[in-house]
């Protein structure tokens, strides 16, 4: 029986401009070492992984990585694919976990993804319309707008970039994964400052 780590790393993959391209397993990062696709190590921590048993030495293979690496190239992002799509736990990560209206920070359980403007009004459901409120704020407020309900805001509701999708997207994010996106993140997010 193989041994499975109770943590299973992702690696952080950039492109050679430093942009994030994806974040992978060991064995797809082991993959790009072996096609010669890695240009550099930038993170800090590494990563072991053992492989088969070589032919020629009947030494077992082993791989090693650090938790961010520079692949060859400019990774083109697909029209329409920069835009971070809205999850009720990205929602709920790019608010951390703070109710908009009464301020208090609650499980995700107790958490509801809050339309500012109702889609029962016309309000969409997009990042710029959305926050995070606890179930009792959301039932208060109903079906109208927070100036309505007299229930102003406490925080301002914006559009994710693509490197604070990569943050929201991962819960288990490394320290130096977490710097690193972090650097190029508008001062307006939520997580520009840890």
């Amino acid at each position: 029986m193989a041994y499975v780590p109770e943590y299973v790393p992702k690696i952080l993959i950039i492109d050679s401009q430093g942009q994030p391209v994806r974040w992978a397993l060991m064995r797809r990062a082991a993959r790009y070492y072996a096609s010669g696709k890695v240009v550099t190590d930038l993170g800090e921590n590494l990563f072991g992984m053992a492989g088969g048993m070589q032919e020629a030495t009947g030494l077992r293979s082993e791989f090693l990585t650090s938790s961010i690496v520079m692949i060859r190239g400019r990774h083109r992002i697909p029209f329409g694919h920069a835009h971070v799509g809205l999850t009720k736990h990205r929602l709920f990560a790019r608010d951390r976990q703070v109710c908009a209206y009464c301020g208090g920070h609650f499980a995700e359980l107790d958490l509801t993804v809050e339309h500012i403007l109702p889609v029962s009004r016309g309000g969409r459901h997009e990042w710029t319309n959305v926050v995070t409120a606890c179930r009792s704020c959301n039932t208060r407020k109903g079906s109208r707008r927070p100036e309505e309900a007299h229930m102003p805001l406490l925080y301002v509701p914006y559009a994710v970039c693509r490197n604070e999708g990569f943050i929201l997207s991962n819960r288990r994010i490394l320290a130096d994964q977490m710097m690193f996106l972090q650097a190029s993140l508008p001062r307006h997010s939520r997580w520009a400052h840890g």
